[in-house]
């Protein structure tokens, strides 16, 4: 009669469980694995025998039987190693030479021909799906125990090599639950860029409040040298750190991808990617077959900073509307359509020129040669920005004044106090900060006087604001209420979200 246990796969960001059937008959030596396997999959009849027979069992090779492996659901493609475990023990009670009760159980591990147990990815996922799927225990390797303990309510069972998760499934050794504490990892990290560092450059820190208290996309233009790559960089020191919720929500996806360090389980600071300008379509919003997240993605609940934007392919560029638009990106495949979250904060730095600074360099750019660097730049891609930033050149006595008041501590205060308000305001509303409100939350939450309605009136009969930047100064005006803590939009808030909004021609 075959014999059943229970593992795992990983589709997109979630997981499935897969039932792992082994049926063992006498016959010419034959070992077949079926249900869509990949390559590595299917090599893990040669990795399977070598570990069995260096545990102390015998190899299905050399003996005169016909072994087929069945991984359910057959139309779901199996993917990489971590079938190895529950495959060996799957045929070892086929073939009854151990004893266990393999029901609630989920077993995941790749095997060394030694039988030792390897690291896996994804095991946040899998553990998840564990415990929506009424499973209460959980065995894998033991160098991933921690990541699992992660979530409450499962049994994590860390082995190291196959004879101990044999001994521990017959009752013959005993191992104990591996428990840790999320808070113990939720911790600041020091490295961080201050915003103290930055001289001068009042206007751009201003700017770079209100994008991390309101989560508004930014966009610097300067010349060389000016600050804007530092200034990006020191975006994270003055984000609220992450909530357990937003901690385990990025933790799975970096697991996913392979990311994640075992000593260190969980992602306790936010993510910040900058990508190179070189860098492809599907690395930056994921793809591929089966689709894998993307730099959007790993961005996500953090930063993007797009350093020399206009020297990114344009294509690369304008697939960046749909998840600035949505937060998040969904991606289509012959068999496959995975829905990848990417809510992010989208900083991007250019120079005014394709030289940098022609005062510098004595290179002078023709209209022509503007025209063309400026050109990637679309209009459609531009206008889903929030904040447009001039970042000029230092002088002397910026750089050698101090420069405490400006410092990330204390902006980051402002900060925190600042997404309080939005998270109370939005508790009801499934959305966390300002720049996720959608119209009936923008009427709801944003409504604005008679001086500041005329205001709003004479741009966008002009042209010079379009319905999303209405909505969008709209947006970044609640932010800047809420930075003052004042209960409502006034027509200075109005005017300086404007400010930021327009781009100079």
């Amino acid at each position: 009669m075959p014999s059943r246990v229970f593992s795992a796969a990983i589709s997109g960001l979630n997981a499935k469980i897969i039932e792992i059937e082994v049926d063992v008959s006498f016959g010419l030596r034959h070992f077949e694995i079926v249900g869509l396997p990949d390559k590595a999959v299917e090599e893990s009849r040669e990795r399977v025998g070598s570990a069995l027979e260096s545990s102390g069992f015998k190899s299905p090779h050399h003996q005169a039987l016909r072994v087929l492996v069945s991984l359910a659901p057959a139309d779901l493609k199996k993917e990489g190693s971590i079938y190895d475990l529950p495959i060996a023990l799957a045929f070892l009670l086929a073939k009854r030479e151990i004893k266990f009760n393999p029901e609630k159980k989920i077993i995941l591990g790749e095997l060394a021909l030694d039988g030792r147990l390897r690291t896996i990815n994804g095991v946040l996922a899998l553990t998840l799906a564990t415990r929506e799927k009424r499973f209460n225990e959980i065995i894998l390797p033991k160098e991933n125990e921690k990541e699992a303990s992660l979530i409450k309510g499962i049994k994590v069972i860390g082995v190291r090599n196959l004879r101990e998760a044999v001994d521990y499934l017959e009752g013959k050794k005993k191992i104990l639950p591996a428990e840790i504490e999320i808070k113990e990892f939720l911790r600041t990290r020091e490295g961080q860029v201050d915003l103290g560092w930055v001289k001068g450059q009042e206007y751009a820190k201003r700017a770079l409040e209100i994008s991390a208290a309101g989560a508004h996309h930014l966009f610097f233009l300067g010349p060389p040298g000016a600050g804007k790559t530092l200034l990006a960089k020191a975006i994270p020191s003055i984000l609220p750190p992450l909530t357990i919720e937003e901690a385990l929500e990025v933790t799975k996806i970096y697991s996913i991808v392979g990311l994640l360090k075992s000593e260190n389980p969980l992602i306790d600071q936010r993510p910040f990617r900058d990508p190179h300008h070189t860098c492809s379509e599907v690395a930056l919003i994921g793809g591929g077959n089966p689709p894998r997240p993307g730099e959007i993605t790993l961005a996500h609940r953090g930063v993007l900073f797009l350093d020399e934007f206009p020297e990114f392919h344009r294509d690369v560029l304008e697939s960046l509307r749909q998840p600035l638009e949505e937060g998040k990106i969904t991606l289509l495949r012959a068999r496959n359509i995975v829905t990848f979250p990417a809510k992010f904060i989208l900083v991007g730095a250019a120079n005014p020129t394709p030289y940098g600074d022609w005062e510098e360099t004595n290179i002078i750019s023709s209209p022509a040669q503007i025209a063309m660097y400026q050109r990637k730049l679309s209009g459609p891609l531009m206008d889903r920005i929030d904040l447009f930033i001039n970042v000029p050149k230092v002088k002397f006595e910026k750089l050698i004044a101090p420069d405490v008041e400006s410092s990330s501590e204390n902006i980051k205060r402002r900060v925190i106090v600042a997404r309080e308000i939005q998270r109370e305001r939005f508790k009801n509303e499934r959305i966390f900060t300002n720049s996720e409100m959608q119209v009936p939350q923008i009427k709801k939450y944003c409504q604005v006087d008679s001086n500041s309605e005329n205001l709003l009136k004479k741009y966008v009969d002009s042209g010079k604001l379009t319905a999303r930047g209405y909505h969008k100064v709209l947006k970044l005006a609640r932010t800047i209420s809420d930075l003052e803590g004042s209960g409502k939009i006034n027509f200075d808030h109005v005017s300086e979200a404007l400010m930021y909004r327009l781009r100079e021609d």
